[in-house]
């Protein structure tokens, strides 16, 4: 058996805020063999980047997974330890927590520390960023061992599947081979659903957020519009842009700020930028000025976002997105994807959420219910969309907080979670 792995998280060594995880450090693990992927292909090797937050109990069973969406990676709590790692919160400074931070705040912080939903003081937290990402984990501006340059191109199509198998051999390197939870919100929680059915003995809970079993088409639309425009961008060069000096920034930028409108509501939108100008009190009548709030605020997320992600690694990510579909395997049948399912499910969705809308989790509920499969779904009323996993935290927290404590009671009795 693998020694159990220490707590990696890095405590400041200043005042943190009630609830802070401190000071944290992403760790990496190359995993020893080759990795068959749904494509055909194998990748080889891999490292996979992850933090952890709290202490690994005895009997190891307070683990719990945490997964990331498109954007995110594996510094979901805390302030990163990495001087310049950008802070995955916009508008979430270090003034604002009362601490001095050495880098940016982990993009789940208000869910995970000591005394939050993700309680570190009783669980252990493990985050990782998927394989195809840009942030630590083996993706296409990896080196290609066979040409001695960054894969580009040539990186192998990867799926929601192909991460969680990736996850699973990292885990197991950590000598942890049994899940409390996985849980995520958007991809994170696509990834979340698909461990219980790749995993079914190893997993004990699910609690999947904002997210669904299959994109439907106008998702499928959306994710295709914003890969159109990174492919567009003559810097792009087909993939294979590292190291010429120039990346198709423009083509990111653009599909970030699409990004940006399908996560918030129509409400959301009104709500923060109307029709109001931007620094101005008359229009330019010119084409190319940002003379309206939104106009301006999306040409600033665009450039904060091209800056700090990898172009391939979004089309990369999106792809996986369109093709992840549960019941595609099981003829269609979602009913049967979830047959020998073990785990009991958390489902949490957003009224306002157009992009993931709660009709897709009640079609994941119906089919949990046909195979007597414990679910509880709880939709939060909101106006800010799909958003809402990242901004509504005070709201899903006494939902995950009830879950997760019945589910580590049920864990704790049983015998065989003592034979990890």
């Amino acid at each position: 058996m693998t020694a159990p792995p220490p707590c990696h998280t890095r405590v400041a060594q200043q005042p943190a805020s009630p609830g802070s995880v401190g000071v944290t450090r992403t760790e990496y693990i190359d995993l020893p063999e080759p990795l068959a992927l749904e494509c055909g292909r194998s990748l080889h090797p891999i490292r996979i980047a992850y933090e952890t937050y709290g202490t690994l109990s005895p009997r190891r069973d307070n683990v719990i997974l945490v997964c990331h969406a498109l954007s995110g990676d594996a510094h979901a709590a805390g302030y990163s330890s990495e001087p310049d790692a950008p802070s995955a919160r916009d508008g979430f400074g270090a003034e604002d927590q009362g601490i001095a931070p050495r880098g940016g705040l982990g993009w789940w912080d208000g869910m995970i520390g000591p005394g939050k939903a993700f309680d570190t003081d009783r669980y252990f937290v493990v985050c990782t960023n998927v394989i195809g990402g840009c942030r630590g984990s083996t993706g296409p501006a990896s080196i290609n061992p066979a040409t001695q340059r960054p894969y580009g191109s040539s990186f192998p199509v990867v799926t929601v599947n192909d991460m969680v198998r990736a996850q699973q051999l990292a885990l197991h390197q950590l000598g942890i081979e049994r899940l409390l939870a996985v849980t995520g919100g958007s991809l994170g929680g696509m990834q979340a659903l698909e461990w219980t059915i790749a995993f079914p003995e190893r997993v004990a809970s699910c609690i999947s957020i904002a997210s669904t079993a299959r994109l439907g088409s106008q998702g499928l639309a959306w994710n295709a519009i914003a890969r159109n425009a990174i492919t567009a961008d003559p810097n792009w060069q087909g993939g294979d842009y590292y190291g010429s000096g120039r990346a198709p920034q423009a083509g990111i930028a653009v599909a970030r700020q699409l990004g940006h409108v399908t996560y918030l509501s129509a409400e959301a939108m009104r709500q923060k930028f109307d029709r109001r100008l931007q620094e101005r009190s008359s229009y330019s009548y010119t084409l190319d000025a940002a003379d309206f709030a939104v106009e301006s605020y999306l040409r600033y997320q665009g450039r904060q976002f091209a800056a700090r992600f990898d172009a391939n690694t979004y089309l990369h990510l999106s792809r996986a997105l369109t093709y992840f579909d549960l019941a595609h395997s099981y003829g269609g049948s979602l009913e049967r994807a979830f047959a020998n399912t073990r785990a009991r499910y958390l489902l949490i969705t957003f009224s306002s959420d157009w992009l993931y809308p709660p009709s897709d989790s009640q079609e994941i509920e119906a089919a949990l219910r046909a195979n007597n499969k414990p679910v509880e779904h709880h939709t939060l009323q909101t106006s800010y969309g799909h958003d809402s996993f990242l901004l509504e935290e005070a709201r899903q927290t006494p939902l995950i907080v009830e879950f997760l404590e019945r589910v580590y009671a049920e864990v704790q009795a049983r015998a065989e979670w003592s034979d990890q």
